[in-house]
C-alpha cells in the first residue's frame, strides 16, 4: 500500500506520503485497499468524529451544572451551546474548500487538534467568557470532521460496499445525539462537567496518531488557485448570523426582538449574497453547482427534512420527560436510548440491502416507519410508563436506519470523486441547518399551542361543574388535612387546580407537535420517485484490474 515502486507508471500521481517510509501513495493504490487497511481508515476518520458528535449533544444535560459553578444566569449559560453551533455553521460549508487548500489529511490534523486543544481549555474555563471562546474554537476544530469523515469513508469502499460503509459512519453520528445526554448526565453527576471535556483528550491523541498514520490526500485533489474572500466573508457572516436566529430566537421572543429583526436582515442579505458569489465566481468555496445532480438536490433537501424531523422530536422527547414527568437527565436518556439500539439493528439491516434492492423502497419504508413512531406519540399522558415513552423511540431508530443509508447512497453515488468533499459539505449543511430550524420550529409551536390550550381549556372550567367542584374539594381537603386553615386551602386548592390546566394544556401542545412530525414523514415519501435508483456498476475481473491500475468507476444511475 505504501511503496510507489508498485506501479512505476503511476509514480507521478502520487497522493500522499507513508509516515514510515517517506514514499508517495500512487492513485492505483487507493482502489485497491486491502480490508484491514479500509478498516483502519475508517477507525482513523470516525475516532474522532463521534467524539465530536456526542460533544454537540453532551453539553444540553450540564449547563445547569456549569451555571452554578460560573456564577452565570440561565440565558448566559445557554451561549455555551450557541458559540459551538454557531461556528459548526461557519466552518462546515467550507470544508471541501479548505481540504482541497491545505490538503486533506493535513486539514483533519489541524481540526483534530484544535478540537482536542479548545477541549482542554473547556475544561480549565474560569470564567463564562473563556469557556464560550474556547466553545468557539472547539466548534471550528469539529465542524469539518463530519463531511471530511463521510467523504473518506465513501472514497476507500468500492460500491458494493459502500452501504455498509454508511451504516457505519451513520452509527458514529446517529449514536452521538441518542447517547450524548445520558452520557453527559452521568459524567457531572459522579465527576464534574469539566470532565465532559477533558474525556476528549485521549481519544483526541490517539485520533491524531492514527489519522498522521493511515490517512491520504487523494490524487484528484487540486489546491485551489486563489482564494474568494468576498465569499468567505459572505459565508462567515450569513451562516453565523442564521445560526444564531435559530438559536436564539425563542429566547428573545423573535420578531420582537430588534436583535433578532437586525441579525436576520444581516443572514438574508449575506447568504442570498453568498449563493450568487458562489454561482459566479471562478472557484467558489462551495461550489453550489452539484446540486444540478437531481438525486444530490433531491436527497439533500430529502436530509433536511428528515434532520429537521429527528432532532424536533428528540428534542421534544427530552423536554416532555424532564420537565412534565420530573425525570432526571440520566433517565430521560435512557428513554431515548432504545432509539439507538432501533437505529443500530436497521443501519445493520440496511447496510446489507441497499446494494440489493430499490433504494427509494427502503428511504420510503424508513420515512412511513418513521410516520408510525411519531404518531405513537401523540397519545401522550402524564400518567404514561417508561415502556410508553420507549417503544416508540425503538420504532423510530429502526425506521432511521432505513432512511439514512440508502438516501446517503442514491444521494452520493453520482457525484463525481473530485466534487465529493465539496458535496459532503453541502449535504452536512442542510442536515445541520435542518436540524436547527426544527429545534426553533418545535420550541416555538411548543409555546404558541400551550397557550392556545391553556386558554381554551382555562374558558371551559366551571366552578358550578359537580366534577370541578369535587376536585376542589378533594384538594382543600387535602390541604386542610396538612394544617392549613379554610381560607388557605382553597387558594391551594385552586392553584392545583390551575397547575392542572396548565399541564394538560402542554400536553396537548406536546401532542400537536408530534403529530405535524407524523404528517411531515408520512408526506416525504412522495418525493422519494423523483431520485433515480442506483445500481453497482459491473466488475471487471480481478486479474484486468490489477493489470490496468484502474480506480473502480461510479455507478449509474437509473
Amino acid at each position: 500500500m505504501w511503496s510507489a515502486g508498485k506501479a512505476p507508471c503511476l509514480a507521478r500521481h502520487t497522493v500522499g506520503m507513508s509516515p514510515r517510509t517517506g514514499h508517495g501513495m500512487t492513485a492505483a493504490a487507493v482502489g485497491e485497499f486491502s480490508g484491514a487497511q479500509k478498516w483502519l481508515i475508517t477507525l482513523s476518520a470516525m475516532l474522532v468524529t463521534v467524539m465530536q458528535v456526542i460533544d454537540t449533544s453532551v453539553t444540553n444535560v450540564v449547563l445547569p451544572h456549569m451555571q452554578g459553578s460560573l456564577s452565570a444566569g440561565v440565558e448566559e449559560v445557554t451561549w455555551v451551546i450557541t458559540s459551538y453551533l454557531a461556528a459548526n455553521a461557519i466552518i462546515i460549508p467550507a470544508t471541501g474548500w479548505l481540504a482541497g487548500y491545505i490538503g486533506r489529511r493535513r486539514f483533519f490534523l489541524i481540526c483534530t487538534t484544535i478540537f482536542t486543544v479548545s477541549s482542554f481549555f473547556s475544561g480549565l474555563a474560569p470564567n463564562l467568557t473563556f469557556l464560550i471562546i474556547a466553545r468557539v474554537f472547539q466548534g471550528i476544530g469539529g465542524g469539518p470532521l463530519i463531511p471530511l469523515s463521510q467523504a473518506i469513508l465513501w472514497e476507500i469502499f468500492p460500491m458494493g460496499q459502500r452501504g455498509l460503509a454508511m451504516a457505519v459512519w451513520g452509527i458514529g453520528i446517529m449514536m452521538g445525539p441518542i447517547f450524548g445526554p445520558t452520557l453527559g448526565g452521568w459524567i457531572a453527576d459522579n465527576w464534574s462537567w469539566r470532565w465532559i471535556f477533558y474525556v476528549n483528550l485521549p481519544i483526541g491523541f490517539l485520533g491524531f496518531v492514527m489519522v498522521s498514520a493511515f490517512l491520504f490526500d487523494p490524487p484528484y485533489l487540486k489546491k485551489p488557485g486563489r482564494i474568494d474572500a468576498l465569499g468567505l466573508v459572505l459565508m462567515v457572516v450569513g451562516f453565523g448570523c442564521l445560526q444564531l436566529v435559530l438559536d436564539r430566537g425563542e429566547h428573545e421572543d423573535w420578531f420582537d426582538s430588534s436583535l433578532i429583526v437586525a441579525l436576520s436582515v444581516v443572514a438574508v442579505v449575506a447568504v442570498l449574497g453568498f449563493v450568487v458569489r458562489e454561482l459566479t465566481a471562478r472557484e467558489p468555496i462551495l461550489d453550489l453547482r452539484v446540486f444540478t445532480d437531481r438525486n444530490f438536490a433531491t436527497g439533500s433537501t430529502l436530509v433536511m427534512m428528515v434532520g429537521l424531523g429527528l432532532y424536533s422530536s428528540m428534542l421534544l422527547v427530552a423536554l416532555y420527560t424532564q420537565k412534565l414527568m420530573a425525570y432526571d437527565a440520566w433517565n430521560s436518556g435512557a428513554v431515548l436510548g432504545p432509539g439507538g439500539v432501533g437505529n443500530l439493528i436497521s443501519l445493520i439491516i440496511a447496510g446489507r440491502l441497499v446494494t440489493r434492492m430499490d433504494q427509494r423502497i427502503l428511504v420510503a419504508g424508513g420515512c412511513l416507519i418513521n410516520a408510525v413512531s411519531l404518531f405513537m406519540m401523540t397519545h401522550l399522558t402524564l400518567t404514561m410508563d417508561y415502556w410508553s415513552l420507549t417503544v416508540p423511540r425503538f420504532v423510530q431508530g429502526l425506521g432511521l436506519g432505513f432512511i439514512f443509508v440508502p438516501l446517503v447512497t442514491l444521494t452520493l453515488a453520482t457525484i463525481a470523486r473530485d466534487k465529493l468533499g465539496n458535496a459532503t459539505s453541502a449535504f452536512n449543511v442542510l442536515r445541520n441547518l435542518g436540524g436547527s430550524v426544527g429545534v426553533a420550529l418545535a420550541t416555538t409551536f411548543l409555546v404558541r399551542r400551550s397557550q392556545q390550550h391553556q386558554s381554551t381549556l382555562g374558558a371551559n372550567v366551571n366552578l358550578w361543574d359537580p366534577e370541578t367542584a369535587a376536585r376542589l374539594k378533594q384538594w382543600t381537603l387535602h390541604f386542610a388535612a396538612r394544617g392549613s386553615d379554610s381560607f388557605t386551602a382553597e387558594k391551594q386548592a385552586t392553584a392545583m387546580l390551575y397547575n392542572d390546566i396548565v399541564g394538560q394544556a402542554q400536553v396537548l401542545a406536546y401532542s400537536d407537535d408530534f403529530w405535524l412530525l407524523a404528517v411531515l414523514f408520512a408526506v416525504l415519501p412522495l418525493a422519494v420517485p423523483l431520485m433515480r435508483r442506483v445500481r453497482p456498476p459491473g466488475v471487471a475481473s480481478k486479474e484486468e484490474e490489477e493489470g490496468s491500475g484502474r480506480v473502480e468507476p461510479l455507478p449509474a444511475a437509473e
